[in-house]
């Protein structure tokens, strides 16, 4: 079931539905954990995996100020190489979540622009691409390389705003963590929260999300009654 959030009372509802993938559509965050854990390691930093869980959906260069400290500077380009080759030995482990490419395809069908949203590096998204396999309901996708930092700070989602040709007031966001809800906040676009990714309901409404759901198969249960389709209601 939803959980109750603050339903936009706009009338014009988003032309464009703009998704986050890792811990949204795909199921990614835990891999990254554990490869970012086994990265921090490997540089003699461990960090307490619940600390690395909480920084999951920040830009790469601010998780690692977060959990580096004044050792970002120097450990940091080795940390994400660990990361990045960890994370690179899972990628068969990667699936989608339930629905998710019904959700895509419904939208689609709809009328509705679907942009896939992430800030992902391009090797990390060509194996999100293949396990999503859904590109016939996808109208454009961001990655790493169109921002140099990415969320909280609004830039992806101003990417994706042009990429889909529409203003933040025709767009809602589909993500799983703080971060996602943060950034499009900050953008000026509606925002649907995901449990996910691990972050509580409480959590990602307090953070902006306008309506939380349990996951993207739940959102497609009521998308109906979700901020997706408010001018149909």
């Amino acid at each position: 079931m939803p959980f109750a959030g603050v339903m936009s009372a706009s009338s014009a509802g988003p032309v464009a539905v703009l998704f986050d993938i890792d811990g949204t559509l795909v199921d990614s965050n835990y891999l990254h954990i554990d490869a970012w854990n086994r990265a921090f390691v490997a540089v003699d930093h461990p960090v307490d995996a619940w600390r690395i869980h909480r920084a999951i959906g920040m830009d790469s260069g601010k998780l690692l100020q977060s959990l580096l400290g004044d050792d970002a500077d120097a450990l940091g380009d080795a940390v994400k190489t660990a990361h990045q080759r960890h994370y690179s030995s899972t990628t068969d482990r990667l699936r989608p979540f339930a629905s998710a490419r019904d959700l895509l395809r419904e939208l689609a069908k709809r009328g509705r622009t679907v942009v896939l949203a992430t800030s992902a590096p391009q090797h990390e998204l060509d194996a999100l691409l293949a396990t999503l396999d859904v590109s016939d309901a996808v109208d454009a996708v961001t990655s790493g390389e169109d921002v140099a930092t990415a969320k909280p700070e609004p830039d992806l989602i101003n990417v994706a705003l042009e990429r889909a040709r529409v203003t933040a007031e025709q767009a809602v966001l589909v993500g799983d963590s703080v971060w996602d809800m943060s950034s499009a906040a900050r953008a000026g676009v509606a925002s649907i929260g995901v449990l996910s990714g691990g972050y509580g309901a409480e959590e990602l409404l307090v953070a902006g999300a306008d309506a939380v759901y349990e996951d993207v198969a739940d959102l497609l249960v009521h998308l109906d009654d979700s901020p997706i389709m408010r001018d149909e209601t």
